[in-house]
């Protein structure tokens, strides 16, 4: 017979309280323990499971044998009776009056789900589609989730209107070599390496704060812990600052308000990974370029030369002196100006820019802008760039632009360090990394 999948109930729905009512159950068998005269099989919903109950005197073979007999992993249909019990999980089983096998698993399993075997990041990986099946692994992505959800929602609260941006464009976004070139027709375009020209662009039409959640595409050979090729992130702007202060409010709070979401409606989803979020308090505080190297100078073997990027082994050496301090998120204010993009404002030898550090780990980064045309155009020339590539963005500036900054909050950088993650590329479905373009 064909079990009506469309009465199927939802294992999460199910409980002892049901005791009686026939049910349609649908899922994943994941372990099956076969006793001679009675038999249990654990049938897996999401992170949810039931309990099926198979006493070889009150079900029939066929209905035994279509249970017990068929690969883990498989997906099943199962028609029964619910029935209280103190020994099941949940505190009730289901007595099956009907079993369809739907899809029939392979044997050996190319990785296991509830196995107590330790499996490399590559293979689950390869095998993303039976990695997510794991309960600590589909918690991260339902965490992931509930940050977007919960900066969307507070983003659009404060006003923002949420913009798409192509990913297909005529010149770098920012300059330099870390770009995919892709063949577009007769021309040549490359894959965006952020939104950033175009929104700021929008700052010159009347929407005021727009932002978008941006794919990020960077031909970096890295191949570190940290770093994608593709990658998603928050990219705000927001126009008529007074200053980068502005900016860093709504990051800040932007920051504050996706923790608190994921402390809020992810409970079961950090239980399983046996985590806790601390939702920070604002406003984060604020540590100078140069405050960073004078504090680092004596926890580091090589000394950061001025004007120069901080190390990576600067950044966890400030990033344990905060956690002293008792501050997870801090801000990194004030670099020097040579240090940072065309676009960002110049205040003489600085410039309005900053980072956001978690524990040692740069989040994201951001700025004022430069709003004047000519002081643009300018400093276009001098990153040794051609100013005839950044026509289109341009053209507003000349029209009517006013003060405005914004950032990219990276959403894998975030997830990382919210949930303390090993490896960036566990926040990410299909990493894409110097090594890997599949599956």
């Amino acid at each position: 017979m064909s079990i009506p999948l469309s009465e199927r109930v939802a294992i999460p729905e199910l409980s002892a309280d049901d005791d009686g009512d026939e049910v349609v159950i649908g899922g994943w068998i994941q372990e099956v323990r076969d006793l001679g005269g009675i038999a249990f099989v654990q049938i897996r919903e999401g992170t949810s499971t039931a309990q099926v109950v198979l006493p070889k005197k009150k079900v029939t073979e066929e209905v035994a044998e279509a249970l017990i007999e068929t690969n883990r992993e498989s997906v099943v249909a199962v028609k029964g009776t619910v029935q209280e019990s103190d020994e099941a999980p949940g505190g009730f089983e289901v007595l099956p009056d009907a079993v369809e096998v739907l899809n029939e698993a392979k044997a050996p399993l190319p990785m296991g789900v509830v196995d107590k075997v330790d499996t490399d990041v590559d293979t689950r990986i390869d095998n993303r589609f039976m990695d997510v099946r794991r309960p600590e692994v589909q918690a991260i992505f339902k965490i992931r989730a509930a940050a977007m959800e919960g900066g969307r929602r507070w983003l659009m609260e404060e006003g923002f209107t949420e913009i798409t941006s192509p990913n297909i464009i005529g010149a770098a976004s920012e300059g330099g070599t870390d770009v995919f070139e892709v063949t577009y027709f007769e021309d040549s375009a490359y894959l965006s390496q952020s939104p950033q020209l175009y929104k700021q662009m929008m700052m010159a039409t009347g929407l005021d704060r727009v932002f978008e959640i941006a794919k990020y595409f960077r031909a970096e050979r890295h191949n570190t812990r940290r770093h994608l090729n593709e990658s998603s992130a928050f990219d705000c702007e927001v126009a008529f600052i007074d200053d980068e202060d502005d900016v860093l409010w709504v990051l800040e709070n932007l920051v504050q308000a996706i923790t608190r979401h994921v402390d809020e409606h992810c409970t079961e989803e950090l239980a399983a990974l046996d985590k806790e979020v601390h939702v920070p308090e604002t406003p984060l505080p604020r540590v100078t370029y140069d405050e960073a190297l004078d504090w680092t100078e004596g926890e580091i073997d090589e000394e950061v030369p001025w004007g120069e990027d901080l190390s990576t082994e600067a950044e966890y050496a400030l990033g344990d002196i905060m956690e002293e301090k008792r501050h997870e998120y801090y801000f990194i204010t004030k670099y020097p100006d040579a240090s940072k993009p065309f676009y960002a404002m110049p205040d003489g030898e600085l410039s309005r820019s900053f980072d956001l550090g978690h524990k040692g780990m740069e989040v994201t980064s951001g700025a004022q802008r430069v709003h004047d045309p000519d002081l643009l155009e300018q400093r276009i020339k001098e990153t040794g760039l051609d100013t005839s590539d950044f026509e289109d963005y341009l053209k507003p500036f000349h029209y009517g632009m006013p003060p405005h900054g914004g950032f990219g909050l990276g959403l894998e950088r975030i997830v990382m360090e919210m949930l303390e993650l090993p490896n960036i590329r566990e926040a990410v479905l299909f990493p894409r990394d110097r090594s890997r373009l599949r599956p």
